[in-house]
């Protein structure tokens, strides 16, 4: 009885054990990775974000760019954030939750003043020309969303690390459940052995045999020996059934023990029968060494691209000088890692618009050479299909005559075909067209995408250099030319001086505009609730009011039309600038007419908006008019 008290205990305890680690490892895999998977895409999506609305603002017509920043603020980022939300509710860290919330909270601000400072007034040319509109879009970008942005990713950085942490964490914790649980069933064969020995000292010695063979297995179990089937029979009476019962132990313990040896090793492959259906301890190692192989496969096909990734970014590091060794290499390379049998890599030639096809840079094919001149057009064969339509192709039907795998024993049909376009910014740079006798798994499908569009990016920084380098031997054929006819270069080089001081000349002339501008107009910087907030020297100048007194003075009392400040609130609370003409009322009681200019902006400190208003004084010309 105590001896199944001893084994039911210990049974408990490892099927908890066991279920504990269980749930580590599906925490680890359908919270935390996606979870820092997540993370990371929305890491992404801010950098993105940031680079999209900078060019909105600084570059216009640039529509590509806009659509994707709109798509990414309609689409990508609920849904991130939808699926971020889901993860989050599982998390065990309240204090995180509370980051991923007031994290969401600040993106959608950002993307707020965003749309409200940014994209919905910078639409069209008019808009662009429009000097206040375009200063209060610069201001909002560098002043409240570049700032806010680059808070929010160190943010996200520092999330990303506790989430990986605790992932470590839990490993740990899983591997100390398994020491505990070897310990455990160390400690249940040193009880077997104690009580075997009392119970042979209890028994009679008619029935020596049984006891000695239990003496046997126990004095082995003792020493940590599980001891090999002896297919002994025994009698029918108690004894016997204890004898067989303690047999079948030691066969359960012995496989129990080698399986968990094995799933201690990393070896998820080892096979593990249960002693039945209700086997709940077998069952349970089972189900743990599927999750733990599960999870040792992801981590290998990570681990695989990440080292692939790494070794072609050296190798695209290395060769980026020169398009033809680069392609050799990078082919040769690629072929080999992903276990394919023959390759080819093009390159697009648009030299001649009229004429932009893909050109062989390289093949390879078992390990030999083979040079090839031949040229595809857009929607020519498979290969002119994905260039044409910039998405990949696979193939495991491969067409008859399609394309050989050759060697000296013969030749034979691939199975099947993968066609990768060099694609960067959708703009497409040449194509990899891989054969083999194997099939491809979805993560090698993927890997070799992310390689292509590596080397999408070295070409294209490999033809700007080459382009530089024909300029550079233009400039220097220039160079010699310009030797031959030093006369005419000197006389050049005058004409560049005299237009070099003709510049400088506007430049100053420039700065001295700017300078009178700035100190004929008054400038007012306004609160929500239209009180001065700044006046600048020449408003102080013209008004004569000294500057503290008009701080926080209400501008209605210095403007004597309340119907055009009235309009002037509507246009500017509606979205628009206003441009007009406002009578103000100076220190002395005398009236100055402006020609005035106005937007609102946001004010990030006070977390409301603000007005500035720019006015030239034409009370002269006004009462002028007036004469007239």
């Amino acid at each position: 009885m105590i001896l199944i008290t001893i084994f039911a205990a210990n049974a408990i305890y490892s099927i908890l054990t066991i279920r504990h680690n269980g749930t580590i490892i599906r925490e680890n895999t359908e919270v935390i990775d996606p979870s820092v998977s997540k993370l990371s895409n929305l890491n992404h999506l801010v950098s993105r974000s940031k680079m999209l609305v900078t060019n909105w603002v600084y570059m216009y017509r640039n529509l590509q760019d806009q659509q994707k920043l709109d798509s990414l603020q309609r689409n990508e980022y609920p849904v991130l954030k939808r699926e971020l939300q889901a993860l989050s509710a599982n998390w065990n860290d309240q204090k995180q939750q509370g980051e991923m919330k007031a994290i969401f909270t600040q993106m959608d601000g950002i993307f707020t003043v965003q749309q409200t400072e940014i994209m919905a007034n910078l639409r069209t040319f008019e808009d662009y020309e429009d000097s206040m509109v375009k200063f209060m879009a610069e201001e909002a970008l560098s002043s409240q969303i570049l700032p806010e942005m680059s808070n929010l990713q160190k943010k996200l950085e520092s999330l990303i690390q506790a989430k990986l942490q605790e992932k470590e964490e839990a490993t740990q914790l899983q591997i100390a459940s398994f020491d505990t649980l070897g310990n455990t069933t160390i400690a249940l064969g040193i009880i077997v052995i104690v009580m075997g020995f009392i119970i042979a000292l209890i028994i009679t010695r008619t029935i020596t045999g049984p006891v000695i063979y239990m003496k046997e297995v126990v004095y082995k179990l003792s020493n940590g020996i599980l001891p090999q089937d002896s297919n002994r029979k025994f009698s029918n009476d108690e004894i016997g059934e204890m004898a067989v019962a303690l047999d079948k132990l030691v066969v359960g313990l012995k496989s129990t023990s080698g399986f968990a040896e094995n799933i201690g090793k990393g070896n998820y492959t080892a096979s593990f029968q249960p002693l039945s259906k209700e086997d709940v301890l077998g069952n349970s190692l089972i189900e743990m060494r599927d999750n733990l192989q599960k999870v040792a496969e992801e981590d290998s096909r990570r681990n695989w691209a990440t080292e692939g990734l790494a070794r072609f970014g050296e190798i695209l590091r290395k060769n980026n000088d020169n398009i033809g060794s680069l392609s050799d290499t990078i082919l040769s390379n690629l072929v080999k890692y992903i276990g394919a049998n023959q390759g080819g890599l093009y390159i697009v030639n648009d030299d001649n618009a009229q004429d932009a096809h893909l050109e062989m840079a390289a093949c390879y094919a078992w390990d030999k050479k083979k040079y090839l001149e031949q040229k595809v057009y857009p929607g020519d064969g498979l290969t002119g299909q994905a260039w044409l339509e910039k998405e990949t192709i696979y193939l495991t039907d491969i067409p008859d005559n399609y394309i050989a795998i050759t060697s000296g024993l013969g030749e034979a049909n691939p199975t099947s075909i993968l066609i990768v376009p060099l694609k960067l910014n959708d703009e497409v740079y040449g194509l990899l067209e891989l054969a083999s006798f194997n099939t491809y798994a979805d993560y090698q499908v993927e890997f070799v995408e992310k390689i292509a569009e590596s080397i999408a990016s070295t070409l294209s920084s490999a033809k700007v250099n080459e382009r530089t380098q024909r300029l550079l031997e233009d400039s220097q054929q220039l160079t010699e030319q310009m030797r031959a006819q030093e006369e005419e270069m000197r006389q050049n080089m005058e004409e560049l001086q005299a237009t070099q001081e003709e510049m400088e000349r506007t430049q100053q002339d420039r700065k001295e505009k700017e300078n009178i501008i700035d100190s004929t107009n008054l400038m007012f910087e306004l609160n929500e609730n239209l009180k001065i907030n700044m006046v600048n020297a020449t408003t102080i100048q013209v008004l004569g009011y000294p500057e503290g007194e008009l701080q926080k003075m209400a501008f209605n009392s210095l403007v004597v039309s309340a119907e055009a400040l009235a309009e002037a609130r509507r246009a500017l609370d509606e979205g628009h600038t206003w441009n007009g003409v406002l009578t103000l009322k100076s220190k002395k009681g005398g009236e100055v007419v402006v020609k005035a200019s106005a937007g609102r902006t946001r004010d990030m400190y006070a977390n409301t908006h603000k007005y500035l208003i720019f006015a030239a004084n034409i009370t002269s010309v006004a009462h002028k008019h007036e004469h007239s």
